[in-house]
């Protein structure tokens, strides 16, 4: 089974996540930021994975630290959780509607972590969410899991659909990407 749990503990945060990459469950989210919470539940079922995420963060100053240290234990869960890659297809895509939003990602769990990010939002908080911590994470993510991530909101009006549009692409493109469909590793070079 594809799986690990691990830990990252701070002077800011104190971060849990258990991740199973081959096993759908019900997620188990308490990051202190409930929009946070919704977009994690919404990537692990699209993604149809297993995520449990716990932090105590200072969430007093904001939810900077919160996220992004969120998004650095969970792109080294996925690194740990992949291995050797062995079988993957290891590019996925997807392009998802949520209402009047449509945004699309593009990954490649290439080793070589990359982030383009083309979205802009109407809103700078939607409930306890900063908006542009949106980027944040998917770098912090990006860097820690060695994934190049395109992300591209073609359109929207209401920030919580165009984030939302945004994860569930980006789970979707995920579960495309970590399928096991045949053996070795796809690469030309031998190793990811």
């Amino acid at each position: 089974m594809r799986k690990s749990v691990l830990e990252r503990n701070t002077k800011e945060t104190e971060v849990q996540v258990e991740l199973n990459l081959d096993q759908k469950a019900e997620n188990r989210l308490n990051t202190g930021v409930g929009f946070f919470d919704h977009m994690l539940d919404l990537f692990a079922f699209r993604a149809g994975i297993s995520l449990n995420v716990t932090c105590k963060g200072d969430l007093h100053i904001d939810g900077h630290h919160t996220v992004e240290d969120i998004g650095i234990t969970l792109g080294q869960a996925i690194k740990a959780a992949l291995g050797d890659k062995d079988g993957i297809r290891r590019y996925g895509q997807a392009m998802i509607p949520m209402d009047e939003s449509l945004a699309s990602c593009v990954l490649d769990i290439s080793g070589r972590p990359y982030v383009v990010f083309h979205a802009t939002f109407p809103l700078e908080r939607v409930g306890d969410f900063d908006t542009e911590l949106v980027e944040e994470f998917f770098r912090a993510l990006a860097l820690n899991a060695g994934v190049t991530i395109h992300i591209n909101l073609a359109y929207g009006t209401n920030t919580h659909h165009m984030i939302e549009a945004i994860f569930k692409a980006f789970g979707c493109a995920f579960a495309e990407a970590i399928a096991v469909t045949g053996t070795g590793v796809s690469s030309t070079k031998g190793v990811l």
